[in-house]
């Protein structure tokens, strides 16, 4: 069973010195992920921030950044906060991810798995 996925973020998180990081990884969460940040004081006071801790808590690593904190997640453009949601529900779904194609030869529909990177 694949507990761990390579993404590559739409724009990239740019760190203080202008250096854009695009890849990473996510694990599969846990019930503790979940549990813990719905006791992170940030999301006590604002709910909101619930999708910001359980991110943090569940991207691995993103290049050259050392520790990925709830700070690197707000700090992330719209597009990739989005792409990180999006990906985070669909890896923790029950079934594994998939994504429904059609053919634009024969018009044919069928289901592939996605593929988070933009290598294909």
């Amino acid at each position: 069973m694949e507990t761990v996925y390579e993404f590559t973020l739409p724009k990239g998180y740019v760190d203080k010195e202008g250096n854009v990081h695009r890849k990473g990884h996510m694990r599969l969460a846990t019930a503790g992920d979940e549990i813990s940040a719905t006791r992170d004081p940030r999301v006590l006071s604002n709910p909101s921030y619930l999708t910001i801790v359980v991110l943090s808590k569940v991207i691995t690593d993103l290049e050259g950044v050392e520790v990925i904190t709830a700070t690197h997640i707000e700090k992330l453009f719209t597009a990739d906060l989005a792409f990180l949601q999006d990906m985070y529900q669909r890896i923790n779904d029950v079934e594994p991810p998939k994504i429904t194609a059609v053919c634009p030869d024969c018009g044919k529909t069928f289901e592939v798995p996605l593929n988070f990177t933009e290598e294909g």
